[in-house]
């Protein structure tokens, strides 16, 4: 066996910067209009070859209240928000939400996560992702749909990055939206992990690479960090997160998997 391999922790990141998941849709690519819902992998992305992984933004516009129904056409999660103001969250156990009435034209906006896809048995040709079918109000389906792809890649990461739209932490976050801090290392990195307590559910970058997702209800609570990603001096650490921060981000020095028993 070799060796294992030094870990450090660090101390709590304070987040510098946040921009919302709407000023950050200008660096998604061009979007994709359409009459009916379409499935991220059916979408005119990376040269026609669909989106794989992440989310995907349907949006529309809706003139009343009523019943929204997602007829589980959703996959897998969806976080529902009207004039950009979160109604609650549309999934396999929850199929409808009321939107409350109100004059005028709103924007209906689903944000689709791919929570993973089974890779196995008679249903590997079935995994699409996105929305798969009509979802209606008051038994009308929606139509006329404005759909960003947001997979999360490093293109779409560096952009972000590199955007100069960010806002500084005086400003009250709105989320969704990207945050992100700076970890500074003396010396030769090392693994680490990271934790969020306080958070909900999200996406963790480090150094423009995507780390992986993490979400408040576990049982694992911390991300692993190779030491090879990171590097002597200034780390970019961003995080796009669903629907709160606490406003730090630990850096541990070992992992935490959640509550544990012994088995007798």
């Amino acid at each position: 066996m070799p060796p294992l391999q030094w870990r450090s922790g660090h101390q709590p990141l304070v987040i510098l910067q946040h921009l919302s998941l709407w000023d950050s849709l200008p660096f998604t690519g061009k979007p994709f209009r359409s009459s009916t819902p379409v499935n991220m992998e059916n979408l005119p992305v990376n040269n026609n070859n669909g989106q794989s992984y992440g989310y995907t933004l349907y949006e529309t516009t809706v003139t009343s209240g009523g019943t929204l129904r997602s007829m589980n056409h959703v996959r897998d999660r969806a976080l529902v928000f009207l004039s950009r103001h979160f109604v609650g969250v549309l999934d396999s156990t929850t199929l409808e939400l009321p939107l409350l009435e109100e004059k005028g034209e709103r924007t209906l906006s689903l944000l689709v996560e791919n929570c993973g896809r089974v890779n196995y048995g008679d249903t590997l040709d079935d995994q699409r992702k996105g929305l798969v079918g009509d979802i209606t109000l008051d038994k009308k389906p929606l139509r006329d749909f404005l759909i960003h792809s947001l997979d999360m890649k490093a293109a779409f990461v560096n952009r972000l990055q590199n955007s100069g739209h960010w806002k500084s932490m005086r400003h009250q976050p709105a989320f969704p939206s990207f945050l992100q801090a700076k970890l500074y290392i003396d010396g030769y990195p090392t693994d680490t992990f990271v934790k969020l307590p306080g958070w909900s559910k999200g996406v963790v970058f480090i150094n423009g690479r995507n780390l992986g997702r993490y979400c408040a209800i576990g049982p694992q609570q911390t991300l692993y960090v190779p030491g090879p990603w990171l590097q002597r001096g200034n780390n970019q650490v961003m995080v796009f997160e669903e629907q709160e921060s606490d406003g730090k981000i630990q850096f541990p020095s070992d992992p935490d998997y959640g509550m544990s028993v012994d088995v007798q």
